[in-house]
């Protein structure tokens, strides 16, 4: 049993908590602004000793915007902290997962067809102004073509993007994990067209952004209103009952599922490419890209038939 350590404020354990977590290399930027704002709530409350599942549901519970999903995130963000005292304090109590409502559930993503990425891109360029325009349809087919995150993207600057190699450097991912992304040659004629138009109005140093729309660096915003508006001309809001344009991540899962798709087509051996698939994707995991697997009713299916063809054969060499 681990011996307890002196009493310390629930602020200074937290921020304790987070330094170490983060030398691990977890960013935890919204869970940790959760985390100590629950160790000041405590501290205030002059709350002493270990954390209890009374104090982090009383302040998850506080009247606030999100509802009870906001309380959930809230409260998860104090149940691995308290897993984390438990080696210090055995007296500390881990909230009950659950015990708010259900956790975080994946939305179902939606995997573009070609026709809807040619449609896309299309009426994003659309959009007024030669060089935003430019900006972010380069940047939406780079999505595409690459599987970027949308935050990996905006943050390129222009020494991170090589197109004399053909290779894109990518930094401060998701979880500040660095990769190199080969670029397919019909990417880096592309990239290349579109640094000399941007360069024409505004030449940028190798620290400069990348993608910029004539005033300043494309944001995050500014391509999910671009999407919105798409959308909108579209019309796939009202035709088929979502707001799919709105969110980038399904570009990225549109790349990976086809990737997956034309492994099991060309007869590869999925589970021995995959890995690759994972480190180009910057997974921490490859359990987490496997779960692209599950979106695709037509990945499913194949995995399936693949299955059944497995234990076909491993029913006849039984029989034999």
């Amino acid at each position: 049993m681990a011996a307890r350590r002196p009493e310390m404020t629930m602020e200074s354990r937290a921020e304790e908590y987070l330094a170490f977590r983060r030398k691990l290399g977890f960013a935890l930027e919204a869970p940790g602004r959760a985390l100590l704002a629950f160790a000041r709530h405590a501290d205030r409350e002059g709350h002493c000793g270990p954390v209890t599942t009374a104090i982090a549901i009383q302040w998850a519970t506080l009247p606030g915007k999100g509802g009870t999903r906001a309380a959930v995130k809230k409260l998860e963000a104090v149940r691995q902290f308290a897993k984390y005292q438990v080696q210090f304090d055995p007296r500390t109590e881990v909230p009950p997962h659950g015990i708010l409502g259900p956790g975080y559930r994946r939305r179902i993503p939606h995997i573009y067809t070609d026709e809807e990425t040619a449609l896309l891109l299309r009426a994003v360029g659309e959009s007024p102004g030669e060089l935003p325009s430019a900006s972010l349809v380069t940047l939406l087919s780079l999505l595409f073509a690459t599987g970027l995150r949308l935050g990996e993207s905006i943050r390129l600057t222009c020494a991170d993007v090589d197109l004399d190699e053909g290779l894109i450097r990518v930094l401060r991912t998701k979880f500040r994990k660095s990769r190199l992304v080969p670029l397919h040659f019909t990417s880096t004629s592309a990239l290349r067209s579109y640094a000399q138009l941007r360069d024409c109005s505004r030449k940028q140093d190798a620290a400069a952004a990348f993608f910029f729309d004539g005033r300043r660096p494309v944001t995050s915003k500014a391509v999910k209103r671009a999407l919105a508006r798409a959308r909108r001309q579209l019309n796939w809001g009202a035709e088929l009952g979502d707001k799919r344009g709105e969110r980038a991540g399904d570009i990225r899962h549109t790349f990976a599922v086809r990737r997956l798709l034309r492994w099991y087509e060309e007869g590869a051996s999925v589970d021995e490419k995959i890995s690759s698939l994972s480190t180009y994707l910057g997974h921490v995991r490859v359990t987490d890209t496997y779960w692209y697997m599950t979106a695709s009713p037509e990945l499913l299916a194949l995995g399936g038939s693949l299955f059944e063809r497995y234990a076909d054969s491993r029913r006849v060499g039984r029989d034999e």
